[in-house]
């Protein structure tokens, strides 16, 4: 397997699923403004992913981003779903952030030797 290519498939579905909330954003706007505004911020990253897709090795900080926010994302909702805070139909949630968040750290692009022995000289 090409690890470059299943990277890019990867954040291609990863941003087309996060930018498809732009359309619950639209209907929560009035609704439930803090999901609305949760919403935005992933659909807007969403589509930086879908950008970051055409050349990931240039987007590493923002991949990892992508990670550790989905981890922390994904820990949050557990604490809450184990508080009886939100239903626990959320931890469907938890489990498909973390799947995210471990398919970008598996497939992450290493860094670029070209890149850190210019940062030496």
């Amino acid at each position: 397997m090409n690890r470059e290519r299943d990277l890019k498939v990867v954040l291609v579905l990863v941003g087309l699923l996060f930018s498809a909330g732009i359309y619950p954003l639209i209907m929560f706007v009035r609704q439930e403004p803090a999901l609305a505004m949760m919403l935005s911020l992933y659909v807007t990253l969403g589509i930086f992913l879908l950008l970051a897709a055409r050349n990931p090795s240039a987007n590493r900080s923002l991949i990892a981003f992508t990670a550790w926010s989905s981890f922390a994302h994904a820990a949050l909702m557990a604490v809450q779903v184990f508080c009886n805070m939100i239903p626990r139909g959320e931890l469907m949630g938890v489990v498909a952030l973390v799947i995210i968040g471990v398919a970008l750290i598996v497939l992450a692009p290493a860094k670029s030797v070209e890149r850190a022995s210019a940062a030496v000289a």
